[in-house]
């Protein structure tokens, strides 16, 4: 705690020093998926707010300054035999990123999103001030403001978040669909049995999903190893039951940022060997796809095969009675798969969170895609993006805003 009151300290100091006048944040971390040039203006670094300040076991929370990544919390949570409620599926993200964002597991239909998990933040203003907001205190209009206001109301330098005790393995079901209807319907079913402690799901086609149910184990008859040569999301349809470790559980999306690293050709055993096991993440194709966005090879590509590309990277949560409809749409209209799917509840019913507006009451399924769109037709810029936004609003559904809207 100590340490963070000091760094909290020097950041107030240097602002003063900085006098009036718009600053910006220096960060070295974004999960964000948006093509922008950023205003050139004094910035401050927030980098060194990237430690664990406590783990509170018997309190059931954990305090984390605002750039620590989800790696390194998971990896201070575990140690004292709990996680954070919902731990997002890349390491690379941090809690302040997605306490200001959205941020979503498989924990999800049980506790929500991220900031449904959140007790308390402190929160850096524009006018160079650090508030402490929480839900019963003069400042909870910002405590319930921030998230989905991706820094335009502040920046969490301190978030305390509630915690759950683990185990050491989680033993894995499969359970595969072969009709739409029946499949979110089966979903729905088991979000509200609540006897798995993850649920999720995939989409391989209209004809082939998978409801995924994560159960904490004491004990593992063996355990799979998908940080390298074999690939999580090919088990799926390969596995009726699987064990992993619970933080290779945790991570088991990010090796190959769910299956996009096979547009890096990363999913070529050789070119795996040749990446080597600490080069395999999701920090290391966000970097490729951004240079790739900054220097458009991907788009020359296209062109001279004849295709206009559109990358249509969105997470969008819809009412579980209208999913079936979304997915038929989306096969039919964009067709990018695989499809993650994703139920998200256990809201309390007396909280709303206005910029991410949900029905406390309902069950939501989040669809997550994340591919290009190659197109012979040329369309307006955002075609496919803009037409799945107009789906989302005629369904009931909201969407997160970390990448093109």
């Amino acid at each position: 705690m100590k340490r963070h009151e000091e760094k909290r300290t020097r950041l107030l100091e240097a602002l003063r020093e900085r006098g009036a006048g718009g600053v910006g944040l220096a960060k070295r971390t974004s999960n964000l998926f948006r093509d922008r040039k950023a205003p050139a203006r004094p910035r401050v670094d927030l980098s060194g707010f990237n430690e664990v300040v406590r783990v509170d076991v018997a309190g059931g929370k954990v305090e984390a300054e605002g750039m620590t990544t989800y790696a390194d919390l998971a990896q201070e949570t575990l140690a004292h035999g709990v996680m954070p409620c919902v731990v997002p599926q890349l390491k690379s993200i941090t809690i302040g990123g997605a306490a200001a964002g959205v941020g979503i597991e498989a924990s999800s239909f049980r506790y929500g999103l991220v900031h449904d998990t959140l007790l308390a933040l402190d929160v850096l203003l524009a006018d160079g001030s650090v508030v402490t907001c929480a839900p019963g205190n003069d400042h909870r209009d910002l405590f319930f403001g921030f998230p989905n206001s991706y820094g335009t109301l502040g920046y969490a330098i301190k978030v305390t978040a509630r915690t759950v005790p683990v185990k050491p393995y989680v033993r894995i079901e499969h359970v595969r669909h072969t009709d739409p209807k029946r499949y979110f319907e089966d979903l729905e079913a088991r979000c509200r049995a609540r006897d798995a402690d993850f649920v999720d799901g995939t989409v391989f086609s209209g004809e082939e999903m998978y409801i995924t149910l994560g159960r904490f184990a004491d004990g593992a008859p063996y355990t799979s190893d998908y940080t390298f040569e074999h690939i999580y999301y090919r088990s799926i349809r390969e596995k009726e039951t699987d064990y992993l470790s619970t933080r290779d559980f945790i991570w088991r999306w990010d090796t190959d940022w769910f299956w996009c690293s096979k547009n890096l050709f990363a999913q070529n055993p050789l070119v795996r060997r040749l990446l080597g096991r600490e080069r395999l993440n999701s920090t290391t194709y966000a970097k490729v796809m951004r240079w790739n966005s900054k220097w458009g090879f991907t788009r020359a590509f296209s062109r001279l095969t004849g295709k206009y590309p559109e990358s249509v990277i969105q997470d969008v949560d819809i009412p579980i009675g209208r999913a079936p409809d979304f997915l038929a749409f989306f096969l039919r209209e964009i067709g990018i798969l695989p499809v993650w799917i994703c139920p998200i509840g256990g809201y309390d019913p007396q909280t709303k969170f206005p910029l991410y507006p949900v029905d406390p009451r309902t069950l939501y399924v989040n669809f997550g895609f994340w591919d290009v769109v190659r197109d012979p037709v040329r369309r307006e810029p955002g075609f496919y993006n803009r037409s799945i936004e107009r789906k989302v609003e005629e369904l009931g559904g909201v969407k997160s805003l970390y990448s093109d809207s």
